[in-house]
């Protein structure tokens, strides 16, 4: 993939921001389980972050998905992973059905603030039952005058304990699971709310996250994305540039923790030699550098087709099943050459280690990756004939 002029301003930009509003104050976030999100997403607002791909006559910069890759790379270069994932979640998972399916009215009361860093929002998916397994999401909204009225709950909701609010994913039928969905946008201060349960989290601390209830939450009709039904499709489309965005976020990360480790290696003396002159080490490191080569070289070619107007479903589940993988392996071994310096909760390489367990689950599991991948690549077992 090719990087414009453009592309290195953008990277400019994003990493001014982050050595001078974030980085300084990341391990008190860590400590104290939270970052001030509106005060964060308004630095990138006002530096015309939030909207990359997004029309100009919303606030957006109107440039194509490339861009937002270069900022989710960026993003990386925050000292943890909490952070950027709501970031990514403002900018790539809860505003692209919004962005292309939303009515006018929508736009202008949700994405255009959103854009501008004056709102936060989040993506309501995830259930108690129903993680991956998105077609057995159990909220409901039923109608009652011209309001929707919800039922149920949300779990493992990013920025939940702050967001102004939710792209929830609901039934509103009792039809087929696939055809009983819709999107609706939910603002997170409507009576019946519950958002008091902020979750502990093994990583990401920085980034609260929330189990949010619904009981009988009233919400306009016209708060709908698109057309009713249509739910189940139209987040799958968001997914796509979900994991997308999770896979460049993650080879930036990947690389940012590899480098910390050959700095170490290089300096961590051990038996009257450094550390990385031990063959395996520097053979571990190089095979490391490599995988992290290859999942870039397929995060871009899956860009690069999605900028081109292609469906790649295959090729990002592809990447973010391999980010997730990667990511575990590649932290484990360097936690490992830290030794007993990577054992210790405030290092760098500690903290990557626990933020990048995430990138295999959220999002959707690997191992529901593999069977997107599967149907894809015609490798389900034959239906029995009837």
């Amino acid at each position: 993939m090719k990087f414009s002029e453009e592309h290195d301003l953008l990277r400019k930009t994003i990493n001014q921001i982050i050595d001078r509003h974030i980085n300084p104050h990341v391990d008190e976030w860590e400590r104290v389980g939270i970052f001030p999100a509106k005060q964060v997403f308004k630095h990138f607002g006002d530096a015309g972050l939030l909207g990359l791909k997004y029309p100009e006559e919303y606030g957006g910069a109107g440039l194509d998905y490339s861009y937002s890759v270069v900022m989710a790379e960026e993003l990386a270069n925050i000292n943890c992973g909490g952070v950027p994932m709501a970031i990514g979640v403002q900018t790539d998972m809860c505003t692209p059905a919004l962005a292309r399916f939303g009515s006018e009215e929508l736009k202008r009361e949700y994405l255009v603030p959103s854009i501008a860093g004056d709102l936060v929002g989040c993506i309501g998916v995830s259930e108690v039952g129903a993680g991956s397994d998105v077609a057995s999401i159990k909220t409901y909204a039923r109608k009652e005058g011209g309001d929707y009225v919800i039922k149920g709950g949300k779990m493992w909701i990013t920025s939940g304990t702050q967001a102004d609010w939710m792209c929830c994913l609901a039934n509103t039928s009792e039809g087929a699971p696939h055809r009983s969905k819709s999107l609706i946008i939910v603002p997170l201060d409507a009576k019946g709310i519950d958002r008091s349960t902020k979750l502990d989290k093994h990583g990401m601390r920085s980034s609260d996250t929330a189990q949010i209830f619904f009981d009988d939450v009233r919400v306009p009709q016209r708060n709908l994305i698109g057309q009713e039904g249509f739910g189940f499709q139209l987040q799958m489309m968001q997914f796509q540039e979900e994991r997308l965005w999770g896979a460049a976020h993650t080879v930036r990360a990947l690389e940012n923790m590899l480098r910390l480790t050959v700095d170490y290696t290089r300096e961590r003396p051990i038996f009257g030699k450094p550390l990385l002159d031990n063959q395996f080490v520097r053979f571990k490191l190089a095979e490391l550098w490599t995988e992290v080569e290859a999942l870039k070289a397929l995060t871009y070619a899956a860009t690069e087709a999605y900028v081109g107007g292609a469906d790649v479903t295959r090729l990002a589940s592809m990447a973010k099943l391999k980010a997730g993988r990667l990511a575990r392996d590649l932290s484990d071994w360097c936690v490992q050459f830290h030794g007993g310096m990577g054992y210790m909760h405030e290092s760098l390489v500690n903290r990557g280690y626990r933020d990048a367990r995430l990138i295999a689950i959220g999002g959707g599991a690997d191992e529901v990756m593999m069977e997107i991948i599967c149907k894809l690549q015609g490798l389900l077992p034959a239906k029995p004939k009837s």
